[in-house]
């Protein structure tokens, strides 16, 4: 049997590249299934979200084996696989998702009824997701395979776009779906918070929506220059300036069309002052004050039902002091919730090989090899303009 390596939650802010079991035609509850296959992975990432566990602001156990952001080579096929071969490239969608229930049916595959039996909506290496084993592996099982793999139609053109499809993943169609729920069309005027990678992808996106003006809001000056240099305007959250006064700068007027939320729950307060404290609603209340009325608001930031590491007891469980009478006064329409990543990514893909959008250029995309992952989450985690993509097997050319 092949051995496995992966990418371990240790507890602490430690993650540990160690042997891992090689992946079983199994569901995390033991019961045996036809219907999957084992990849070889090409490229799988570190996301923001992992952070948040590894930070231990979730209640993900040690021992975790992490990873969702996952694209790899068909292995193994269990036998009630119908459309796919050895052989074949594939991108994994984060969710995991049945294709059978209603919501599957839906297109709503982020909140799949059968795949976790805790709650709606699974995720492979995640905390409370149901349990499947995370792709920053050499292989990984993927459940329900003719359903949840996006086949990447000619291997050597996808070996080619490789950075870029990695991101179909995750973070191309989570900033895609944040840019679309916002309602970002040609000529639009956006505002996006956060510029670490999904902010980033979420300009992209806005982009190849046709935006006429996208900005980008940190207080990391590494992440606001890198914005700058692949031409989105930008705003200085650190410094004591209102939001809406440095919008109106580049605008003339304080509000923009669209909002969309990449910061998410470890959002920190605006200005010198705030920026030392925690203040995770900070985000959605200034989006609400900088959407004109009747604006849209995506939020495909992250937001947790329990926060162990949260700063006051609401926080801990979600409960977050948001000034929705802003919103309901201005006839806000917000969204939230994970990425239903099938509806997006077929289309995203074809962008990506006719060169409709250079997400990995957008992003910064960095390759490392699989043993490096403690570096790159320390680095991401230290806030750099980089988004870390792992090479278990040497596949990507340099």
């Amino acid at each position: 049997m092949e051995k496995n390596r992966g990418v371990v939650y240790m507890g602490q802010g430690q993650v540990l590249v160690q042997d891992i079991p090689y992946p079983k035609m199994e569901d995390p509850r033991g019961r045996k299934i036809e219907h999957g296959v084992i990849l070889r992975v090409v490229s799988t990432n570190i996301c923001g979200s992992d952070q948040h566990m590894v930070r231990g602001r979730t209640t993900a156990s040690v021992g975790l084996v992490l990873g969702h952001e996952i694209t790899g080579e068909v292995l193994e096929v269990g036998r009630d696989v119908e459309t796919l071969s050895k052989g074949d490239l594939v991108s994994v969608p984060f969710n995991v998702a049945c294709g059978r229930c209603r919501t599957c049916k839906e297109q709503n595959t982020g909140v799949c009824m059968n795949v976790n039996p805790a709650r709606a909506g699974g995720a492979y290496g995640y905390v409370d997701m149901g349990d499947w084993i995370g792709g920053q592996a050499q292989y990984v099982l993927v459940p329900y395979a003719d359903f949840n793999l996006l086949k990447f139609p000619d291997r050597d053109r996808a070996l080619a776009k490789i950075r870029d499809l990695t991101c179909l993943s995750d973070i191309l169609p989570t900033g895609y779906h944040g840019a679309v729920t916002a309602g970002v069309g040609p000529g639009s005027t956006v505002y996006i918070a956060g510029a670490g990678p999904v902010g980033m992808a979420a300009a992209a996106s806005a982009r190849l929506l046709g935006a006429a003006v996208t900005i980008v809001g940190d207080v990391n000056p590494a992440r606001l220059a890198h914005a700058r240099a692949v031409g989105f305007e930008t705003v200085d959250l650190s410094l004591d300036v209102s939001l809406a006064d440095q919008i109106a700068a580049i605008l003339g007027t304080p509000e923009v069309d669209s909002a969309i939320d990449c910061v998410g729950f470890e959002a920190r307060g605006h200005g010198h002052a705030g920026a030392a404290h925690e203040a995770p609603a900070t985000v959605l209340n200034a989006l609400m004050e900088v959407t004109r009325a009747a604006g849209k608001i995506g939020i495909p930031g992250l937001y947790v039902t329990d926060d162990p590491g949260a700063a006051d007891a609401g926080s801990r469980h979600g409960s977050l002091q948001i000034r929705f009478g802003l919103g309901w006064a201005k006839s806000h329409s917000f969204h939230t919730g994970q990425t239903p990543v099938m509806k997006y990514n077929r289309a995203l893909m074809q962008a990506i090989l006719w060169d409709r959008i250079n997400v990995a250029e957008v992003v910064n995309v960095q390759v490392i090899g699989l043993e490096d992952a403690p570096r790159g989450y320390d680095e991401f985690d230290a806030g750099v303009a980089k988004k870390f993509v792992l090479d278990p097997h040497g596949m990507i050319a340099a």
